[in-house]
């Protein structure tokens, strides 16, 4: 099985000569990471949040380029094909793969929301998102009010956001 550092690589590749993106999922993958340390999770647990955050947003190029967009649902159709593919490359384990592979296809569904590991990337990627897109506080308010339910996660959004 592979490690972090080398599916870090393999995505870093992937995305070869697209920084931004490079950025963006490895800030998300910082905070899932440090979220679900301080949520206390099992190691199981939080290496398929990790591996999720590495590559949550593999589908991107494909969706811009079969849908010239990289909305959310195009991502979550193009993304999991591709992850599932990059992991078997990387021989991680099929049952983790599976599961990285749900967290792909609903990053972006909010209002299914099934468990604490789709929990923490969503709200990791909203916490890169919002900065990245400059939304007003009263927008990430709203959101935190609405979706976010770790309290590790609303501590964080609101220290980088001094939300009160």
């Amino acid at each position: 099985m592979a490690s972090m550092s080398q599916l870090t690589m393999a995505m870093i590749t992937l995305y070869s000569g697209d920084p931004k993106r490079i950025q963006h999922f490895m800030k998300v993958y910082a905070f899932a990471k440090m979220i679900a340390e301080e949520e206390q999770l099992g190691s199981k647990q939080r290496e398929v949040i990790e591996v999720a955050a590495l590559v949550h947003d593999i589908g991107i190029h494909a969706a811009e380029k079969k849908y010239r967009s990289a909305a959310g649902e195009y991502q979550e159709i193009e993304g999991p094909p591709i992850a599932r593919a990059m992991l078997m490359a990387l021989e991680f384990q099929p049952a983790l793969i599976n599961r990285v592979c749900e967290l792909v296809a609903h990053h972006h569904t909010y209002d299914q929301i099934d468990d604490v590991s789709l929990q923490i990337l969503v709200e990791a990627d909203f916490m890169v998102n919002a900065y990245e897109d400059g939304l007003p506080k009263r927008n990430i308010k709203a959101f935190r009010d609405k979706i976010f339910r770790t309290e590790t996660g609303i501590h964080y959004l609101n220290e980088l956001f001094s939300l009160t």
